[in-house]
């Protein structure tokens, strides 16, 4: 597993607006434990709020359909949720997630 990977994971539920469910998701960063991750969703409405990136289906990808990569849900998920691995995320597409993940943070 390393950055820019996106992989089909098990969201554990939630009490709240987070992400739940097998839905895919973006690799930010690595430990020996869990890795960060930026779920996807293929609700383009989700477009509409802040921190958030358009991703369009590629053969590299491995997407289905246009998603949207969820920068403001950025989370911690053991390794055990990871199912298997769908493509990788362009270029292009993984820095603007990383430029718009600094901005959120403030880093």
């Amino acid at each position: 597993m390393k950055k820019g990977e996106i992989w089909l994971v098990e969201l554990p539920s939630a009490d709240g607006r987070e992400q739940v469910g097998s839905r895919p998701a973006i690799i930010m960063a690595e430990t020996e434990v869990v890795n960060i991750i930026l779920p996807l969703t293929s609700n383009i409405q989700a477009l509409r709020f802040p921190h958030t990136i358009e991703i369009k289906p590629s053969k590299k990808n491995n997407l289905n359909s246009i998603s949207v990569g969820l920068v403001f849900q950025i989370r911690a998920l053991d390794k055990k949720r990871f199912k298997n691995k769908l493509g990788e995320l362009d270029e292009k597409n993984l820095k603007e997630a990383d430029t718009m993940l600094k901005k959120m943070l403030n880093l």
